[in-house]
């Protein structure tokens, strides 16, 4: 084996960005006691970023649109919501950059304004920097739980009201100067589902902010979201693209069968013999979510990915398995796919790399059924902001708006990355658990702002080409348009999720740290702001003849 079990677990726990497949209950226990003990196991950072950046607090409406009966019974109550600012580089005229805190606890965007993007910009305006928490999450949060009433506030349009409204309305401590938007320009800026955000911003207040940028916006909102797997496929290392796609297809060669005995010989061999459901079997191999993950800066990679393709591919990584090999020869052949020796190996590598769950399961105390399954109602019920937090705001989302459901519905002349079991039924059970939803997300509530063509004066797109979201954003269609300064549009060579948003102190620098394409993307996007902020006039301002 090339790769330590501990390592794995200790590096595998990544910042939230947009999550991932169908966590198992065990996993969901596990992603709510992360979030109850966060301040206590937060790795520790070059300084205390809470002393650097206290947070801050506006009074905000819960309820923006008291016309629409989707938000009965309607409140006129408030709740804080929290941001973050720097105004260390800032000068009177400079213009404020807000980074959308997205689907995390905003104070995990931090790094973005002490190094990263938000850093890099307002030191090259002289502008003020600030993180804004999302509604119901973080601690920014309108009630105590998050019962299904009480959801019905956290919906795309009240979440872009409402940064309409803070930057409207918002004072910053210390800071002598009225800096509310549209006196100021406001640019917002965010990565993934908060680039998305700032991309309908634009549109929909396009009086409040004079300018956005969607890195990695998924602006696109799709139910089922099989093409997510695409860019892995084509950026992907070939070897371990290929060893994956060969193992699956094992996998549902046997599956499709619906032969017991060999399904219990296929369970068996992986050592998960007491997972009663297929899909909930078939639902533990999908460790090929690890190239999301992937990132040039060391302090925020996480090698899952590639400490995944390491260990399955190429011929046996585990001697010890060996005696295995008939058993898995015989799969093989059940599968329909002859005697081919590098197809064992390939399944002998997964018997190894994925037999280091059963350590998560069995120190749970919890049985093989009790742990991987999907299906566990108690769970997707749980109304605790720490549930929230770890999985319950985001999934609400995903159920009532946006989609994005990552099935093994790839077209049949196209090899998948996980199982074809896995599929709308089964990855949508959450939806019908947790919030009695039986229907489709209405996706016309996301795309209606205009979705793969959104488009609009001082709206940038920038993305990876590796992007495994890159498919629900406009970037997936790469020649549609000029990159003007009026409407930049960047392909990131080689990268995958909103790689420009983050950055490393000078020192830390080398040859190769920020790798060019990163260096480029970050300088071209200061470039255009510059530019964009030249054409700022006050509103009222008049040209004298």
């Amino acid at each position: 084996m090339r790769y330590s079990l501990l390592a794995a677990t200790l590096l595998g726990l990544e910042a939230a960005a947009l999550q991932l497949g169908l966590p198992t209950a065990g996993e969901l226990a596990q992603k709510v006691q992360t979030i109850k003990s966060r301040h206590s196991s937060v790795a520790k950072r070059d300084v205390d970023l809470s002393a650097l950046y206290p947070p801050h607090n506006l009074s905000v409406p819960i309820d923006f649109f008291h016309n629409d009966t989707r938000y009965e019974p309607h409140t006129n109550e408030t709740f804080d919501l929290r941001y973050w600012f720097d105004a260390s580089y800032y000068k009177p005229g400079g213009p404020v950059f807000v980074l959308l805190g997205g689907e995390t606890y905003g104070d995990d965007r931090l790094p973005f304004l002490q190094k990263g993007i938000v850093h890099q910009v307002i030191e090259a305006t002289n502008g003020l920097g600030v993180i804004l928490e999302h509604r119901y999450y973080g601690e920014s949060f309108p009630y105590p739980s998050v019962s299904l009433e009480n959801l019905r506030f956290l919906s795309t349009e009240q979440a872009l009201a409402e940064v309409d409204y803070f930057a409207r309305n918002v004072r910053f401590p210390g800071v002598d100067a009225d800096l509310t938007a549209p006196n100021t320009p406001w640019v917002a800026y965010g990565g993934s589902y908060a680039g998305a955000q700032t991309a309908f911003l634009r549109v929909v207040y396009p009086e409040t902010f004079w300018g956005t940028i969607a890195s990695s916006g998924v602006t696109e909102a799709i139910y089922d979201f099989w093409e997510y797997f695409e860019p892995i496929r084509q950026y992907g290392p070939p070897d371990c693209i290929s060893a994956t796609q060969s193992f699956i297809s094992v996998l549902d060669g046997i599956l499709a069968k619906n032969d017991t005995a060999a399904t219990k010989q296929l369970k068996d061999a992986f050592g998960f013999g007491g997972v009663t459901n297929n899909q909930d079997f078939a639902n533990i191999f999908t460790d090929i979510y690890g190239w999301q993950s992937t990132n040039w800066d060391p302090e925020i990679n996480s090698p899952s990915f590639y400490n995944y393709c390491s260990n399955i591919t190429g011929s046996l990584n585990y001697p010890s398995l060996e005696a295995n090999r008939s058993t898995a020869a015989s799969l093989v052949a059940a599968a329909g796919k002859g005697n081919n020796t590098a197809t064992v190996d390939t399944v002998l590598n997964a018997i190894g790399w994925y037999g280091r769950k059963l350590t998560s399961q069995k120190s749970s105390g919890l049985t093989q059924n009790e742990y991987f399954t999907a299906l566990n109602d108690t769970q997707w019920k749980d109304d605790s902001l720490d549930a929230a937090n770890a999985y319950r705001s985001w999934y609400y989302q995903v159920c009532t708006e946006w989609g994005y459901i990552q099935t093994g519905n790839t077209p049949p002349e196209i090899q998948p990355l996980i199982s074809r079991t896995l599929d709308l039924e089964y990855l949508t059970y959450f939806c019908r658990a947790g919030y009695n939803r039986t229907e489709p997300p209405d996706v016309d509530k996301v795309n209606k702002y205009g979705g793969f063509n959104i488009s609009y004066p001082r709206l940038a797109h920038i993305g990876g080409n590796a992007d495994p979201w890159r498919p629900a954003t406009p970037l997936w269609f790469p020649d549609a348009r000029n990159d003007t300064i009026e409407e930049p549009w960047l392909l990131i060579s080689h990268g995958v999720h909103h790689w420009e948003e983050n950055g490393i102190f000078p020192n830390e620098t080398t040859p190769t740290l920020p790798p060019y394409p990163v260096i480029y993307a970050q300088q071209y996007l200061k470039n255009f702001v510059i530019d964009w902020l030249k054409g700022f006039k006050k509103p009222g301002y008049q040209t004298e003849l």
